[in-house]
């Protein structure tokens, strides 16, 4: 689950910009969807139109929702995983080239993201029922079960299939950038001015405020919740924050984060929050597990070596890491 970053948005659900005399309100609105909280924000020419908007927005959530929830079983995504080991499953465009991308940052991040972890739901369980931790032979058993090379797509067929049974694909790390993503682009081509989809923690953005500021992020401080460390700017892109704060389970009295390392089947160590900002919320949702379960050197090298995509890591220890196209205050 991603963490709620502070968000400034300067402007008041139905208020009217004085600076703009009129000429725009902004509209927003806060609801769960996709098991998660969203917030949604849009500048229009007038109330009506803005809530509209919202409602189209909405509708688009829930549609992509039915195409990639694992949870239910009359999408496209759970037919794919009833078949694994069985047959390839024919998909729309749509969900077959978001697999397809998906396997793409897969072999950027060398595994790290990986859409075939749905296998490890069986092992570790962030719902509050697991009470015995996992035998070595049942972690090595589900992670026989991982790995986006075992995904064949099938072009000609748009065609999906698990080769082996009980494989699972599931998009937890980049469902909810995705869909922030067509949001936008549905708002965009209704020439909608402007707008932030908060996608609990995947944002995106597009024009710019009513009063014509920059839509800003807040970057926590490392040592304290009620402070902001930094702003960040979003111009036309996207940011995605990944934290550990909320799912994990104690055993011993120590916490197992819900980051799961496709390789070796156990919980990531060693980071508390990433923070990563790139053109789009798909590959910045994406990239932030990956980043998480890669480590801050691995991670940030990986970033550096990515086109306009930056990263900042907060480690367990508080300490701040960054790549090379961010520049941070000094930290107080």
């Amino acid at each position: 689950m991603k963490n709620f970053v502070v968000l400034f948005f300067g402007i008041l659900t139905m208020t009217f910009v004085c600076g703009q005399a009129g000429k725009y309100v902004t509209v927003k609105r806060s609801l769960k969807l996709m098991g998660s909280s969203f917030e949604l924000t849009v500048v229009a020419n007038n109330e009506e139109i803005g809530y509209i908007n919202l409602e189209e927005a909405i509708a688009e959530v829930r549609r992509i929702e039915k195409l990639i929830s694992s949870w239910d079983p009359e999408s496209e995504t759970s037919e794919i995983n009833r078949n694994a080991g069985v047959k390839p499953v024919k998909v729309s465009l749509e969900l077959f080239k978001l697999i397809e991308r998906a396997i793409q940052i897969s072999e950027i991040t060398n595994g790290a993201f990986d859409i075939t972890i749905g296998a490890m739901e069986d092992v570790w369980k962030f719902d509050g029922s697991m009470s015995v931790f996992p035998t070595p032979e049942q972690i090595s058993s589900a992670v026989s079960k991982v790995g986006y090379k075992k995904i064949a797509l099938n072009k000609a067929e748009n065609s999906v299939f698990l080769k082996e049974e009980g494989m699972k694909i599931r998009f937890a790390a980049i469902g909810k950038g995705y869909a922030a993503d067509k949001v936008k682009e549905l708002l965009v081509s209704k020439q909608v001015p402007a707008g932030m989809i908060n996608a609990s923690g995947d944002i995106t953005t597009w024009g710019t405020k009513a009063t014509g500021e920059k839509w800003l992020i807040g970057v926590d401080h490392p040592r304290s919740n009620s402070k902001i460390f930094t702003w960040l700017p979003l111009i036309e892109s996207s940011v995605s924050i990944t934290g550990n704060l909320v799912r994990y389970v104690s055993f011993n009295g120590k916490k197992y984060t819900h980051y799961i390392n496709p390789k070796s089947g156990y919980p990531t160590t060693g980071i508390s929050k990433v923070t990563v900002l790139a053109k789009r919320a798909e590959l910045c949702d994406a990239l932030s597990t990956a980043v998480y379960i890669l480590g801050k050197e691995k991670g940030i090298s990986m970033i550096n070596q990515l086109g306009d995509t930056e990263v900042i890591i907060v480690d367990r220890f508080n300490q701040i890491y960054k790549s090379n196209g961010i520049i941070l205050d000094t930290l107080e």
